[in-house]
């Protein structure tokens, strides 16, 4: 009730508005998917449909909230940059970590089926969130670059851990041979046991996926005859490339610039 003598409790309320002028950062992490993705028999160490519903509900989420500039994901982990004029429920780091943490767990049940058509939901999915603020370009880039390194080092871990595990090792067995191997020994493990050249797996495995907004083709329409017509529209791009280096960045301009 406005103005009774019980507003008082709103004086309990932190204030939790994020520092202005910033980069805000958005991270959200599935929780408990290691139990997740063994109940819905997900492919190891990549599922493709897992990995592509994650893109999905990312995707939606940046569509509902235009003052995301960037999403990265890898894994069950995406990273959302909202721009740093943004003002969206007035920087409140509660309120921006609730809504697009619901958001985007709202998106991947909706869109769970599309993906896993002959896999019922066994039990609700859930992810955490959390928020920190970047003061510089330069800071925001190297947190985009930890991430797509740590994407690198996970999937290629991973890559070797069950390539040994599917020929016959044991979980600890695979663990004990890759303990305190570099990233050599991994490449060579892979190409000596098993005949896999690391560097000719997907992009996606090894670099992520990066959302971005540009101007592009998108089908508005079909013809009488079927055909698509086709508009120039802004959308939301989905890429599997390297934003470590500079070339990402002098491509997409905009991004810093938002």
């Amino acid at each position: 009730m406005a103005n009774s003598r019980f507003e008082y409790v709103k004086s309990f309320e932190l204030d939790d508005k994020l520092i202005p002028r910033c980069w805000v950062v958005i991270r959200l992490d599935g929780k408990g998917f290691t139990k997740f993705s063994e109940a819905h028999k997900f492919q190891k160490p990549n599922d493709d449909r897992a990995l592509h519903l994650m893109n999905a509900a990312a995707r939606s989420l940046m569509l509902e909230q235009p003052d995301i500039v960037l999403g990265y994901g890898e894994s069950d982990e995406f990273s959302f940059v909202l721009k740093k004029s943004t003002n969206l429920y007035n920087r409140r780091s509660s309120k921006l970590t609730s809504v697009l943490v619901s958001m985007f767990t709202a998106a991947y049940v909706h869109r769970w089926s599309e993906y896993f058509p002959e896999k019922p939901l066994q039990y609700l999915p859930a992810f955490d969130a959390r928020a920190v603020v970047y003061p510089t370009d330069t800071i925001l880039r190297d947190y985009i670059a930890w991430r797509q390194a740590d994407c690198h080092i996970n999937n290629q871990y991973n890559t070797c851990f069950w390539a040994l595990v599917h020929s016959g090792k044991t979980p600890t067995e695979a663990q004990s041979i890759l303990k305190g191997t570099l990233t050599e020994h991994k490449n060579e493990l892979l190409h000596s046991q098993f005949g896999l050249n690391y560097a000719s797996l997907p992009e996606m495995y090894r670099k992520g996926s990066v959302l971005v907004r540009r101007r592009m083709l998108v089908e508005v329409k079909r013809t009488e005859e079927g055909e698509p017509v086709m508009r120039e529209r802004s959308d939301i791009a989905v890429l599997h490339e390297d934003i470590i280096q500079d070339r990402f960045w002098e491509e997409n301009l905009h991004v810093l610039d938002s």
